[in-house]
């Protein structure tokens, strides 16, 4: 069978951790090759090590998105290991809880530094390295509470919500390019991280595990449905999708 994502060279970012890291395996499996990234060294050559073993080829890259030249360094490690870059998937991202009265203004600056300047400077970086492929693509990890209302996500709604548009406003310049640049909406997964935010909360296992049959499809979302829907948008099958909202939420986050 012929793996999608064969000759291609990936860049994920926040890949140390959650759903990066199911991105990492997945595009392996797909025969990518993939620079992983992210702050912790140890944990990213983990990765890295178990994509290899998996038979893929990977590489970590320390990577802090709140810096401009590591934004820049790590889609050219991309260039330098594997001699180009197709794929940027910009996951790094963080969604600390707090309403709108007591979200003050370095909770905003560091949530939108992290979840929307980031990108910008990891596309940004990534462009001109996909022009001289002849095209590429670039996956934006979105959330449904970017079309949502949750008080206690406030920062973190709006900040999705201004990715949002720009995925949409890059489709649009970078199509004469052949780089196509789209969003996945992504629902409610219960990551390490998410368990760990929930039990702050009070909410145990079992109280996860009755809400789930109040969700939409009456289920959560997956780190395996939004693996699938980033080969799909990584790989030749969409090539000319671009400037889409990919809802691989189990129902959430759907807006007219």
């Amino acid at each position: 069978m012929t793996k999608r994502l064969e000759g291609k060279v990936a860049v994920v970012t926040g890949s140390t951790s959650g759903i990066g890291v199911g991105i990492v395996k997945a595009f392996a499996a797909e025969g990518a090759r993939i620079v992983v990234s992210g702050r912790r060294k140890e944990r990213g050559e983990e990765v890295a090590a178990e994509a290899r073993n998996a038979g893929g080829e990977a590489v970590f890259h320390q990577t802090d998105v709140l810096k401009p030249e590591d934004c820049e360094g790590v889609c050219r490690r991309a260039v330098d290991e594997f001699g180009g870059l197709d794929i940027l998937v910009n996951n790094a991202g963080v969604f600390p809880r707090a309403n709108f009265e007591d979200t003050d203004a370095d909770l905003w600056d560091r949530i939108f530094d992290i979840n929307v300047r980031g990108p910008f400077l990891c596309s940004k970086a990534a462009a001109p390295l996909m022009r001289a492929r002849g095209g590429g693509s670039i996956i934006n990890i979105g959330s449904g509470n970017a079309f949502g209302f949750y008080n206690a996500l406030f920062a973190y709604s709006t900040s999705k919500s201004a990715l949002h548009a720009m995925t949409m406003r890059l489709a649009r310049i970078l199509a004469p390019d052949r780089i196509r640049v789209n969003w996945i909406t992504v629902g409610w997964i219960l990551t390490e991280k998410e368990f760990d935010i929930q039990a702050g909360e009070g909410h145990d296992p079992e109280w996860l595990k009755q809400h789930e049959a109040h969700l939409p499809m009456g289920q959560y979302n997956t780190v395996e449905d939004v693996t699938a829907a980033c080969v799909y948008l990584a790989s030749d099958d969409a090539i000319r999708v671009t400037g889409a909202d990919l809802a691989a939420a189990a129902g959430m986050g759907i807006h007219i």
